[in-house]
């Protein structure tokens, strides 16, 4: 039930990712007076859904506290429960992202070794895709924190992206080693003694993101969310330039009927849809993000983001390579002042 466009786009959304997940089975929680109509439209997603009903629902203002204390019959904690009980797999969800957080923290726990939580999702560059986390879960964090998110980031470029050994650099405000506060000074020297097989760069700059220096970019959440947001923000700004000087003129025009085959490369290429679906990565569960403003499209990635982790075990690679990390600690060099 969460998101701008909810529950037409999710309904929606399932019957597109159902033309290429013909073996998943779908578990929506919600408001049965609106979503039976929705699934009386799409024949198809009807056959593969089954409606829990709740007249409940988080909205996008609630505290993540508030929720957690009065939304356990919420669309979006039964939801989260089937997680836990192994009802389901995973979850999807356009809703509140503190509410979800908080929630999904509480019920399904974190993996072994994690301290906390982060949200991770992936992204174009130049040199193909990257991932960044954390994306805004935690504000603050301390070494250990971005120790932990440089592993769980390791392995989703490795999984998903399908990358043999993907680097790994921390965003910071410089590239050299005296740059940077006591965190990103101390994670750096942890993992450049690290007894993990990891590939790391070391410390990366801003314009190093979109040039894809590195696959996995390590942050804290207050840092990594305006990152992201900054992306965002470019890739719109950029496509209505383009637009709007692709229709000044009538020459403009006819050059961009031209250019169409070209054009649709790049308007694909930029388009957020594709890469909608954020996980919470360290969780004890799947548990998936989608942007509250997508439509259908791109909550039907955001299916296919959860699905591909499910099926790809990917909690349990993640735990494989914290045992490592913890059963060999390094020993961190002293940070230079």
């Amino acid at each position: 039930m969460g998101g701008d466009n909810a529950p037409d786009m999710v309904v929606a959304g399932i019957d597109i990712a159902h033309k290429t997940l013909r073996d998943v089975d779908f578990l929506l929680f919600g408001d049965r007076a609106k979503i039976d109509p929705l699934l009386d439209a799409h024949p198809k997603a009807r056959e593969v859904c089954t409606v829990h009903h709740t007249d409940q629902a988080i909205t996008d203002d609630a505290k993540p506290s508030t929720a957690l204390r009065s939304g356990r019959e919420s669309s979006m904690r039964l939801a989260i429960n089937a997680v836990g009980t192994g009802q389901a797999a995973g979850v999807i969800s356009s809703g509140n992202t503190g509410a979800l957080m908080a929630m999904a923290k509480f019920v399904l726990k974190t993996l072994p070794g994690i301290a906390r939580p982060a949200i991770s999702t992936y992204f174009p560059t130049q040199r193909g895709e990257s991932v960044m986390l954390d994306l805004g879960a935690n504000i603050e964090c301390d070494a250990d924190n971005l120790v932990q998110f440089a592993v769980m980031g390791e392995v989703f470029a490795r999984h998903v992206l399908g990358l043999d050994q993907p680097s790994i650099g921390i965003l910071n405000v410089g590239a050299e080693g005296l740059k940077g506060n006591e965190a990103v000074k101390q994670a750096s020297a942890i993992l450049q003694e690290s007894a993990l097989p990891i590939k790391f760069h070391g410390f990366i700059e801003g314009d190093d993101i979109g040039a894809g220096i590195v696959d996995v970019i390590v942050t804290d959440g207050f840092t990594g969310n305006i990152a992201l947001k900054m992306a965002e923000g470019t890739a719109h700004m950029l496509a209505r330039f383009l637009k709007e000087a692709l229709t000044s003129s009538v020459l403009a025009r006819l050059g961009a009927a031209l250019m169409w085959p070209a054009l649709n490369t790049f308007r694909r290429r930029i388009d957020p849809r594709r890469y909608n679906g954020a996980m919470f990565v360290g969780l004890n569960g799947i548990c998936i993000k989608s942007h509250g403003g997508t439509d259908e499209l791109g909550f039907a990635n955001a299916i296919n983001v959860a699905a591909d982790l499910i099926r790809r075990d990917f909690n349990e690679k993640i735990k494989e390579d914290l045992e490592r990390l913890i059963s060999e600690p390094p020993e961190p060099k002293a940070a230079v002042v």
